[in-house]
């Protein structure tokens, strides 16, 4: 029987591995990387063409030393850290620090934790990509000379303790600026006119003045002309509209959803994501691909007749759009696709439901509506209201997933208009003018924030939640929530012959768990961007 040692990155996935692989094989952790960058020195040695100086940490010594052990007594040493850079990394430093044999080691891969995807890798061994392990290493040294050379500058100008970063600090900068945004803009003032009028039926149908007036006079006068006016259908449109369902997650579209849906924290969506990997349940959980195996597919074209039959059905397969995606990996997706539900905590339940329910969505049929706009016309007045109506004629892929956006709040739900036609005449119920104002751009939430970083291919996706982690540590912000302020607005409404004034009040700008920056971030900010614009650069 063969010796074979099979090193892994961490305990949890040891666990479920040695599970698949039986006899002759045994299943180890390095537990992340055994050596890294010296930490209290530069480590770096310029003259020599950048040549990094690595060091075992003590508290790794131990662990070297018995994965030694292991390795000169095993035939064969598979490398099976994780499929990204780091990954490779890893599997390059265990190569170098226990000496292996090149005859003697494979390096496999795999980006899900099942039987066939393991004893598949173990068929298609390769070597140590070298090119990954050197993207990886030109990252660690970048980072090592901004944060080494950078943060004693910050030390000395500013105040200890501070840190600069090639990543962090360039976050730091899109919230600064977006703070400062908010605080420049000046709200502008219109009115927006919604009416309801009645049908002979006695049917209600809401419908939107097609333009806004820049004040109240131009608005009172408008509801003038409206005493008297006719309002008559003047044009009926119906077309049919399709809408597609979203791709599946990535890294960053998860950790938005999982926010926007769920409420957690970056760092907690990809927490509970790596426990939900490692057990086996999801594939690897840090990709900005969009692709999907032929095997997940299938799958899902399964699951979906079974649940729901074959005319949810639509196979798609989507291309990735963000600068730099790793193509080769997958998206997110569960496992296997009939499991519904699985075992866990509530955390690992929610997440795991939203990744299949996503996935599912992805393959099914696009969901078909019927949208109607009538345009009503007023008499002896150029301007025209619109009322619009939506109809859902085939649910498609909505029966299971509905995406959620950050800027929901205008949004209403349309429903569907009474039965309409043209040249009828509508009965006014009433109108009114509503004063509203412009509103200044949102401050990020951390799933906006990593949405931003991923447009101006910032970061990478294992970069998204340490960074964010990062800046909040070292207080340059601070999540917060923003009071709303009581603001008065004017409301002109047409009942009857009579157009009342009234004045009225609503809460504005009250936002929940929004990254606000501190002084000492808008400080150091300033600080870099005046002495080191090229590093501060979004490109």
């Amino acid at each position: 029987m063969q010796n074979n040692l099979v090193i892994v990155e961490s305990p949890a996935k040891a666990k479920t591995i040695e599970k698949f692989l039986g006899k002759g094989y045994k299943v180890l952790s390095s537990y992340g990387h055994i050596r890294d960058l010296k930490q209290k020195a530069f480590s770096i040695d310029v003259k020599d063409h950048f040549k990094p100086i690595y060091e075992i940490p003590e508290e790794k010594k131990k662990l070297v030393d018995e994965l030694k052990e292991e390795a000169e007594k095993a035939d064969m040493v598979w490398l099976a850290s994780d499929e990204d850079r780091e990954g490779e990394a890893i599997s390059w430093h265990l190569f170098e620090v226990l000496h292996l044999d090149p005859e003697k080691t494979r390096r496999i891969v795999f980006h899900e934790i099942t039987k066939t995807a393991i004893l598949k890798a173990i068929e298609h061994p390769r070597h140590i990509n070298i090119d990954l392990v050197n993207a990886q290493q030109a990252r660690r040294v970048l980072d090592r000379i901004v944060g080494f050379e950078l943060s004693p500058v910050l030390w000395r100008k500013i105040k200890p303790a501070l840190s600069a970063g090639r990543v962090q600090s360039v976050a730091v900068r899109l919230i600064v600026e977006r703070e400062r945004e908010i605080n420049a803009f000046v709200s502008e003032v219109s009115y927006k006119v919604v009416a309801v009028f009645r049908d002979e039926k006695g049917a209600n149908v809401r419908a939107t003045l097609g333009r806004r007036f820049k004040t109240k006079e131009e608005a009172h006068e408008f509801l003038e002309k409206c005493k008297n006016a006719t309002f008559r259908i003047e044009d009926i449109t119906t077309r049919p509209v399709k809408k597609s369902p979203a791709p599946p997650f990535t890294t960053s579209t998860l950790q938005q959803e999982a926010a926007r849906k769920l409420g957690y924290t970056v760092a907690q969506t990809m927490m509970i994501a790596q426990r939900l990997y490692e057990s086996g349940l999801i594939t690897y959980m840090r990709t900005d691909s969009v692709n999907l195996s032929e095997l997940a597919l299938t799958t899902s074209r399964d699951t979906i007749l079974n649940l729901m039959g074959e005319r949810y059905v639509h196979t798609r397969q989507y291309a990735t759009k963000t600068k730099g995606a790793q193509e080769a990996h997958e998206a997110i997706r569960p496992t296997y696709m009939s499991n519904e539900t699985i075992e866990g905590t509530s955390q690992e339940v929610h997440l795991y439901e939203l990744i299949w329910k996503r996935t599912l969505a992805s393959q099914m049929a696009d969901a078909e509506l019927e949208k109607t706009t009538a345009t009503i016309s007023i008499s002896g007045c150029s301007d025209e209201f619109q009322a619009v109506g939506e109809v859902v004629t085939f649910d498609g892929f909505l029966k299971v997933y509905k995406e959620s956006f950050d800027d929901e709040t205008e949004q209403e739900d349309k429903v569907g208009l009474p039965k309409m036609e043209v040249g009828q005449v509508l009965q006014r119920e009433e109108i009114s003018a509503v004063q509203r104002f412009s509103q200044a751009p949102a401050r990020y939430t951390e799933a906006s924030l990593v949405r931003k970083l991923e447009e101006l291919g910032i970061g990478r996706p294992s970069t998204y939640a340490p960074t964010i982690s990062t800046i909040q540590q070292r207080g340059y912000v601070e999540k917060g929530n923003k009071e709303g302020v009581k603001r008065e607005y004017a409301l002109l409404k047409l009942t009857g012959k009579e157009i009342e004034e009234t004045v009225q009040t609503e809460m504005s700008g009250s936002e929940k768990s929004k990254l606000i920056p501190t002084d000492v971030g808008c400080v150091v900010n300033d600080f870099l961007m005046q002495y080191f614009p090229k590093i501060m650069d979004y490109n």
